[in-house]
């Protein structure tokens, strides 16, 4: 079994990132519903507990609380925020509402530095608070070991249980030595080791496919992305030939892309790879569409029409093969007033139908992007398609604005791959988070070797972001702008202007349809 904290979720904005600290100290983490009986904890084994922050006072009608007896397991717990106030709340102390709140950045003065939380920490550290109630008294046994300017209980601790609260957020980059707090609690408290890699991730991974799956065999959906290519890297060397991969071109792909997939699955990992080439009828039912969400839903059912036939061509298979995950399945929970609200979108391939009787493999359900990332290394996928930037399930049909035609879709295939190719070159690709061509419905006068000219317009697009809920522009330097303009006007037929798209996520979005 392995060693893991086990993260309550109240409700907090921060779970996910919680989540993600535990992991980057090498140690597995898993988020469940903050009303989890304690005997359905106790036989997850659980290392420590970590009680997330939460948009809720404990004193509320509604108040979302845990099992009282998770307090029991003998098992160490940590309470971020609204978590120290549970703890306070369930084991004697007091929680009132602040006198002012306590928002932003604070100053941690550490009062006790044998507090296993701060070793190695030095007196005083940045924090981020973000609290309305505070602690006005601490529950018996409890000690206080750190206080900010408007809170005299910041950081709390009984010792002899291991019981530790704090009451600003530790895991968030506004409090920037918190993640080492989160690993003193982690390794130096609940004595965990550092075994969470993608090496030993795959050993396990590779038994636990090989016992869900058995003998039967298994169709995957590769679309060329991230999350695909790796679920199926690691499907092939959990089940072989048991795997097939059904690959669509629907005509709207990137330069080369259908030619790359081919090469790098079916010929490098052997991979028993079925490619559907549907352009044609693609192109057929997008002829004269204009609107962007007219666009997506034809892709989208014509999607599930040719993958559904190719799947009948595969011949007999009792499992469905998908690249969930873990933020796919996670629930936060929709509590009045929270921000997470519902983070719940548990997807299937394209949207297939419902009345198709598979049985859900998702080998990467426990994992974040980076780390599937990491895992893609891990199993030798090439750093073009581990590393790759963020692609949109309609393809360039959403970077070309109005009718999507062949001729347009080679003119915009022909520019973003200068765009990567240049980005590759110049060490930015991998370093921000989209950087793509789009082609733009609007003509204008040129002159090029003297002669008029009447053709489209490019419009670069690079933008850097954590999570593409929000993004900045970046500021590409003027050489690079002049070299990509330069290219593009003199290499792709058709287009004889460029414009550089300095609009951030809002009050944009990052792809322009």
């Amino acid at each position: 079994m392995k060693e893991q904290i086990v993260i309550l979720d109240f409700g907090s904005q921060y779970t996910q990132v919680i989540a993600r600290r535990v992991r980057e100290c090498n140690v597995y983490s898993t988020i469940i519903h903050y009303n989890t009986p304690a005997a359905e904890i106790a036989r997850m084994k659980p290392s420590g507990i970590i009680l997330s922050g939460g948009p809720s006072s404990v004193y509320a009608p509604k108040a979302p609380l845990p099992d009282k007896t998770i307090f029991e397991l003998g098992v160490p717990v940590l309470g971020i925020c609204f978590g120290v106030q549970l703890l306070a709340h369930f084991l004697g102390g007091k929680v009132e509402k602040g006198q002012k709140r306590e928002y932003g950045k604070g100053t941690l003065t550490i009062k006790d530095k044998s507090c296993a939380l701060f070793g190695k920490l030095p007196p005083k550290l940045q924090v981020w608070n973000s609290h309305g109630d505070k602690l006005t008294k601490m529950p018996a046994g409890f000690k206080t070991v750190a206080t900010t300017e408007n809170s005299e209980y910041a950081a709390i601790e009984n010792r002899a249980k291991k019981f530790f609260g704090l009451q600003f957020h530790p895991e968030v980059v506004h409090t920037p030595r918190g993640k080492e707090i989160i690993a003193n609690f982690v390794h130096g408290v609940c004595g965990c080791g550092k075994n969470w890699t993608m090496r030993n991730y795959v050993d396990q991974a590779v038994e636990e496919i090989r016992a869900q799956v058995g003998q039967e065999h298994v169709i995957l959906g590769l679309s060329g992305g991230v999350d695909s290519s790796v679920a199926a890297a690691l499907l092939h060397k959990a089940i072989g030939d048991q795997l097939t991969c059904i690959f669509v071109n629907n005509g709207v792909l990137r330069a080369r892309e259908a030619e790359v997939v081919q090469n790098v699955f079916a010929r490098s990992f052997k991979i028993k790879l079925q490619y559907e080439n549907a352009t044609k009828i693609f192109m057929t039912r997008l002829k004269g569409v204009t609107d962007p969400e007219r666009k997506r839903k034809i892709i989208g059912k014509t999607f599930i029409e040719v993958f559904s036939s190719a799947m009948k061509r595969v011949g007999k298979a009792k499992f469905l093969a998908q690249g969930t995950l873990y933020p796919d399945i996670i629930e936060s929970v929709p509590i009045a007033g929270n921000p997470a609200a519902l983070i719940k979108s548990h997807h299937n391939v394209g949207g297939l139908p419902k009345g198709m009787k598979f049985k859900l493999v998702e080998p990467l359900k426990n994992l974040f992007k980076d780390e599937v990332r990491l895992l893609g290394e891990e199993l030798g996928v090439p750093k073009d398609i581990v590393w790759r930037q963020p692609f949109p399930g309609p393809g360039l049909a959403v970077r070309i604005l109005g009718e999507v035609t062949p001729s347009r879709c080679e003119i915009l295939r022909n520019a973003d791959a200068i765009v990567v190719e240049e980005m590759k070159a110049s060490g930015l690709y991998y370093k921000i988070w989209q950087s793509f061509a789009v082609l733009l419905p609007v003509r204008s006068v040129g002159v090029m070797g003297d002669e008029r000219t009447y053709d489209y317009t490019i419009a670069i697009r690079a933008v850097e972001s954590q999570d593409g809920m929000t993004a900045d522009w970046v500021k590409l330097p003027y050489d690079l702008l002049e070299k990509l303009a330069s290219r593009i006007i003199n290499e792709v037929k058709g287009v004889n202007r460029c414009v550089f798209d300095i609009t951030s996520k809002p009050p944009g979005t990052i792809e322009w349809e």
